[in-house]
């Protein structure tokens, strides 16, 4: 069973974690219980939560999102539904009516698409599925909250004879308030309402001539509001039927609350499944704004985070326009254990902090914000031993109460632990604590725990290159700028640059030195030697960029001299083609010319004729042998272009199959959309948008505005549904 202390998410402030994922939640049930999320205790429900929440994220990127799952709660009502004879007022029966209809959606949603969403098709597939509920509430309420009036006979009989006596108190007010006004007993506003009642506002001095019921007086005293005596016997009967129609209401609503009691345990599950959905939905939201995958989960203990980001550092960050420095860390069975040393303020914290809470995080059913090629695994355990936890109420100081988590942590630490210690073995004689300190981390390792500390003790540094499952690793300094660079190098052990870091906040050097003398020599060269060797390292790391730039821009000249090396061959074939070309036209020139002289001198036809047609012969004897081996040359080249090109159409054409087969089942897995008179929708074989101006079974009558045209629904297409 997966165990995880409550110090733990405290010291990794998973509280915090929580805090976001309650903005991010649509329901207060939702906010209220995602605050109480705790690490899962099984693996399979972790594996569970996590691929829910994976699922979820997914939907963001495809055509078939999720349905709402929002919700009014209904714990008040559910409770009431416990209690006999109880009732449940309008308001509580239409959210029960909503939340059934929301979980109906979603059963048949999960159902169409279960290929896609399969373990948040198997949270839904147990849930009974009543769609009588919202029925019934539907039959009784309407959208405007009242009861309607064919809820029962009696109310319908009752609403229509209220309407019948408001009918004739109306009339008989008319009649009363013409009567009145035309003796000048009443004052120019003529009527009033009081206490819901319509009444004569009667002039003071007129109030005797005026039979009926005083209502009141205005302010000032001088008109009386009298409600004429004709409709006083009709408001009495307006009471007792109103009366009546409030009583069949109540029993009404009684009937319907007794109807729903027996479906009680199944609204219980119903709002559980909602909030889980709330919160999965809220998980999903926090992945995508922290850019959070669902990594390889290994079965065996390797952890290996690449890119990994602090999700509370990123969000932070992002707000302020700020870059986020990303690690890359790999605990497993022959490196289980990391030293980190390095200076202060060189980030040595936040990468135990990332660790943990991402860790915490997976535990939780959360995706984490690192590479997709990351691989990760379950702990059984996660202890934690960060920041400075004196107590004045138990009197203890910070060295106390780390040595009292020391002890905890020998109780439980076994093969199946990760340990996060911060600044370890600090508080106390840096050579007394340094020494308890590696005794504690020894243990550790025999055991077989997996863990990460920070500290600047040399001795641990030291403990961590001897053992043979334990790596040093540093945070990288700028040694020339002394700025954190906050990148992890795997190992070697890191200087503190005490001294360099000392010098640079403007502290005298013959004091630093004066420091330097006062402790052991030893510790100084160490410290020092780990510094030049960084330094070093450093300047290989720039080096080693420095190299592949020049090599990378070395294979491109190369590239660019080859390319201009067959440009230049190529112009010169093509020059010594021109050449032989214009040599063989002198040649004929002159051939020519030497006939054209000839016959000049002797002006014999024959002879010219014949010497011509045997220079045009010879010609043509050397273009035939040229032709036929050009042929042969040509038949071949063609073959091969032709065999070539038959292979890509014939890829060509296997990508279309498959790209027309996804096609079609995306086509059948779409909800076809319900067409109505003002929808925008064009033909899916044509460009032009109409709108539709009557629908009619399963074919559609299209405006194109100069032309109609009839179609059937299946060869639509919905550019813009009508507002």
């Amino acid at each position: 069973m997966l165990k995880i202390h409550s110090k733990t998410l405290q010291d990794l402030e998973f509280h915090t974690v929580l805090e976001h994922l309650n903005l991010r939640c649509s329901t207060e049930l939702g906010k209220e219980l995602v605050l109480e999320l705790m690490p899962y205790e099984t693996k399979e429900e972790i594996l569970d939560s996590l691929g829910r929440t994976h699922e979820y994220v997914a939907s963001f990127d495809n055509d078939n999102r999720i349905p709402n799952h929002g919700f009014d709660t209904i714990t008040k009502e559910i409770h009431l539904l416990k209690i006999e004879n109880a009732t449940l007022e309008i308001a509580g029966f239409r959210k029960i009516g909503s939340i059934c209809n929301t979980v109906v959606v979603h059963t048949k949603f999960f159902k169409k698409f279960k290929e896609y969403y399969p373990l948040l098709y198997n949270n839904s597939e147990n849930l009974t599925v009543l769609s009588e509920i919202p029925t019934a509430i539907d039959a009784i309420i309407d959208k405007f909250g009242d009861v309607r009036d064919k809820a029962s006979t009696a109310l319908f009989s009752i609403r229509r004879d209220i309407n019948a006596v408001k009918g004739k108190i109306n009339s008989s007010f008319l009649s009363a308030l013409n009567t009145y006004n035309s003796a000048d007993y009443l004052d120019e506003i003529r009527e009033s309402v009081v206490e819901n009642r319509r009444v004569l506002a009667v002039k003071a001095m007129h109030r005797k001539k005026v039979k009926g019921a005083v209502m009141g007086t205005s302010k000032t005293g001088s008109i009386v509001y009298i409600e004429p005596e004709a409709t006083l016997r009709y408001s009495r009967d307006l009471n007792n039927l109103e009366f009546d129609e409030k009583e069949e209401v109540q029993r009404i609503l009684k009937e319907l609350t007794a109807a729903i009691r027996p479906f009680g345990y199944i609204l219980v599950d119903y709002q559980n499944y909602l909030t889980q959905m709330d919160i999965t939905a809220a998980k999903a939201k926090y992945a995508q704004d922290t850019k959070s995958i669902l990594p390889k989960i290994s079965e065996e203990r390797v952890m290996h985070l690449r890119d990994a980001y602090h999700p509370l550092l990123y969000i932070s960050n992002t707000r302020k326009n700020e870059k986020t420095w990303p690690q890359t860390i790999t605990l497993e069975q022959e490196n289980r254990i990391i030293v980190i040393s390095g200076p202060n303020a060189g980030g040595k914290s936040i990468t135990l902090k990332t660790i943990g809470l991402l860790q915490v995080m997976l535990q939780s059913g959360l995706l984490i914000p690192v590479h997709e090629r990351s691989t990760v695994c379950l702990f059984e355990k996660i202890l934690t031993d960060i920041g400075d936890n004196q107590s004045i109420e138990n009197h203890l100081s910070t060295y106390s109460y780390r040595l009292k988590n020391m002890n905890y942590f020998l109780k439980k630490c076994n093969d199946k632990t990760l340990f996060l210690i911060d600044e370890f073995g600090t508080g106390s004689d840096p050579e007394l604590g340094g020494a308890l300190a590696e005794a504690f981390l020894e243990v550790f390792y025999e055991r077989g725990a997996y863990g990460v500390i920070t500290t600047h003790y040399a001795n641990l540094k030291l403990l961590a290159n001897e053992l043979p499952y334990a790596t040093n690793a540093n945070m990288l300094f700028d040694s020339k700028s002394l700025e954190p660079t906050f990148k992890l190098m795997l190992g070697q052990a890191g200087s503190s640059f005490t001294f360099e870091v000392a010098q640079k906040n403007g502290i005298p050097y013959s004091l630093i030195n004066k420091a330097k003398k006062k402790i052991e020599g030893g510790k100084v060269r160490f410290d020092a030697t780990i510094a030049k060797m960084q330094k070093e390292r450093s300047k290989m790391e720039k080096t080693g960029s420095r190299l592949q730039e020049e090599e990378s821009k070395a294979r491109e000249e190369s590239k660019r001299l080859e390319d201009l090396n067959s440009k230049v061959k190529s112009k010169l074939e093509n020059y010594q083609e021109l050449y032989d070309h214009n040599q063989r036209m002198i040649y004929l020139g002159n051939k020519v010319n030497d006939a054209a002289e000839k016959y000049f001198q002797d002006t014999k036809k024959r002879i010219l004729v014949s010497e011509l047609l045997r220079i045009v012969e010879t010609e043509n004897s050397k273009r035939k042998k040229k032709t036929v081996k050009e042929v042969k040359a040509q038949k071949v080249k063609k073959k091969q272009v032709e065999q070539e090109v038959a292979k890509k159409v014939e890829v060509i054409r296997e990508k279309k199959k498959v790209e027309k087969k996804k096609a079609i089942v995306k086509e059948k897995l779409k909800p076809k959309p319900i067409y109505k008179v003002g929808d925008r929708v064009r033909l899916t074989d044509g460009k032009a948008v109409g709108t539709i101006d009557s629908v009619e079974k399963n074919k559609v009558v299209i405006n194109y505005g100069l032309f109609t045209t009839k179609a059937s629904v299946e060869q639509l297409e919905l550019v813009q549904a009508k507002k």
